[in-house]
């Protein structure tokens, strides 16, 4: 069973604390939402989870492997990819040469024949087989988006983390990724998604995780966090005792 667990972890550049003691664990195969406003630290967590930056204490286990301490590749091979608000694929390489680099830049056990059986299946999956040999420049920013899930399935992660999906996306495009996005869980991804696509969020998420400036401030079901006060005041600015106190003065 998959089993992430984050405990503790504190982040600071300089005298800015980006991460505050955040803990969360994930068992099994949820679909969970990470949300918070511009500035959270939504950002430096998932740079935490991946191994792009290292954390000044706290720890990150994956399935009782300690993975907060190693590289990136090493994350990826360990079960942990993300992708990336602003794509990365390689613009002047074909949809299928840039399904082959993950495996074939993580030296994985499987032949080039076996690599590229895989990365027709993905390309059936994303019913992208019609731009196998388009170049990657080519596509529009939803098949980018798509590209770029597509490069992560080919290492069978256990973990996925989808940076900003739907933006930039044309909305007939979103709803394609959104039905991914649910496939790829059913068929047994945990999966972390960050969005300011609130509709999205509640919509496709089972949890809600909730940063504000470096602390996590509610973790829960999408009703009850609609509901919780620390949440509103977060993106609105309003606290709700206060509102109470002023409409009872009005």
């Amino acid at each position: 069973m998959i089993e992430l667990s984050v405990s503790k972890l504190n982040k600071r550049f300089g005298g800015l604390h980006v991460l505050k003691d955040v803990s969360f664990d994930i068992k099994g195969p949820e679909l969970i939402g990470l949300i918070g406003p511009n500035g959270a630290g939504k950002t430096t967590l998932t740079n935490v989870l991946d191994g792009a930056i290292k954390p000044n204490s706290g720890t990150v286990y994956l399935n009782n492997q300690r993975i907060d301490q190693l590289e990136p590749f090493q994350v990826a091979k360990a079960g942990l990819g993300r992708t990336f608000q602003v794509t990365r694929s390689f613009r002047r390489m074909s949809v299928l040469e840039n399904l082959y680099v993950p495996a074939l830049a993580l030296g994985t056990e499987h032949s080039k024949a076996e690599i590229h059986e895989k990365s027709m299946e993905v390309l059936e999956f994303l019913t992208m087989e019609h731009l196998r040999n388009e170049y990657a420049q080519a596509l529009s920013g939803g098949q980018q988006k798509l590209l770029e899930l597509g490069r992560l399935l080919m290492l069978n992660p256990q973990v996925i983390i989808l940076d900003e999906p739907f933006a930039g996306v044309h909305p007939s495009l979103m709803k394609i990724i959104y039905s991914y996005i649910e496939r790829v869980n059913d068929q047994g991804t945990a999966i972390i998604l960050i969005s300011h696509q609130m509709d999205s969020i509640f919509s496709l998420c089972h949890r809600l995780l909730v940063l504000n400036y470096g602390d996590m401030i509610a973790d829960g079901p999408p009703e009850e966090i609609k509901r919780d006060p620390a949440v509103i005041e977060a993106y609105l600015g309003i606290d709700e005792d206060e509102e109470d106190e002023k409409e009872g003065q009005a």
